[in-house]
């Protein structure tokens, strides 16, 4: 069966291939760590074909453009731009999170260190900057291309800021379900809130339709976000390729862990903080999931995961977007918030 999103792959694997092209006086050595990380080169820097990422954010923002009205060939330079950031986070999470592995194999600064791995990611930044001004080539107006950036650098503030909280939470024994939301619009939403309303943007959507696509985007985000906090806990291992629990093992203030705090605290007991701040074993990361399966915190956090659902579903309907893209986008947002995996 034909992805329907196959149509605008093509052009964003050659804009993120463009980007990367090492300029004449320029240290190659940096753009091929860069590749490495995409999953073009490998640990020498030859070429190679590894999985790369799902290029689900440019792609949800062409698909968008296109369903819009808009030319979505001419927006290709800030779904490109989107996916550098993306990119950019993840080098600098690996780092943050002290993770030695991305996709099966070491991260970049597990390869080349620390200092290399943050200039690296700060070097893809700054080429999600210079590709978004590319736009102006693709025939958008200087006003435009200047929104456009004002989108991108917005979600960019909005991810570091989320990233803080999510770090500052780990020394915080506690967290309560509106702190996590605050982190998720930040280090989740923040980026397909800029999607949706870029792509907006480039179609030369009015300012109210932009708003309900930026709303739209966020709404993705957060739900999004709940359900692979649910799957992180309660997946099928077979389907997730993670352990069961494995959040829990590594002690993250996932979302039904905050809704299972505040129970907790509402019946006026301390022992799920007490357990959290203990190392795993399986014996305490049993007695965990008891408490959180006994808080109700999985049926929770699938109602509020289908809620925003629902709310996505209803912006969406108010955006109006028509044809094969459009048809294309609901399938894609039914299977990333009804997924099992």
């Amino acid at each position: 069966m034909t992805d329907p999103f196959d149509h605008y792959r093509p052009a964003v694997e050659a804009a993120l291939h463009e980007a990367l092209v090492c300029p004449d006086d320029g240290p190659e050595q940096l753009y091929g760590m860069m590749a490495y990380h995409l999953g073009w080169r490998d640990e020498s820097l030859a070429p190679t074909e590894l999985r790369t990422g799902k290029r689900l954010r440019p792609l949800i923002c062409l698909a968008l453009c296109d369903a819009l009205g808009g030319d979505w060939q001419r927006a290709v330079p800030y779904a490109a731009a989107i996916e550098l950031v993306h990119n950019f986070t993840l080098i600098h999470d690996d780092i943050e999170d002290d993770s030695p592995l991305r996709h099966d194999r070491p991260t970049l600064w597990k390869v080349w260190g620390l200092a290399h791995g943050i200039n690296a990611g700060d070097a893809m930044w700054c080429l999600a900057r210079s590709t978004l001004l590319t736009l102006g080539s693709s025939g958008h107006e200087a006003a435009t291309v200047l929104a456009a950036m004002a989108l991108l650098d917005q979600a960019c503030l909005l991810l570091c800021q989320g990233q803080y909280l999510d770090i500052a939470y780990e020394a915080h024994p506690t967290i309560t379900v509106a702190a996590y939301e605050q982190m998720a619009r930040g280090k989740t939403a923040a980026l397909l809130t800029a999607v949706c309303a870029g792509a907006g943007l480039l179609a030369a959507a009015d300012s109210d339709s932009q708003a309900l696509l930026a709303n739209l985007g966020e709404e993705l985000g957060l739900a999004y976000q709940i359900v692979d906090d649910i799957l992180g806990i309660w997946g099928d291992t077979a389907l997730t390729g993670k352990s069961t629990a494995s959040d829990i093992a590594s002690r993250k203030k996932t979302f039904p862990v905050a809704y299972a705090f505040e129970w907790e605290a509402a019946r006026g007991s301390g022992e799920l903080r007490e357990l959290y701040q203990r190392p795993s074993s399986q014996a305490v990361d049993r007695r965990i999931m008891g408490l959180l399966n006994r808080s109700g915190a999985q049926d929770y956090s699938l109602a509020q995961a289908r809620r925003r659902h629902g709310s996505l579903h209803t912006l969406w309907a108010q955006v109006g977007a028509r044809g094969p893209a459009a048809d294309a986008l609901t399938q894609l947002f039914d299977s990333l918030l009804l997924r099992d995996h």
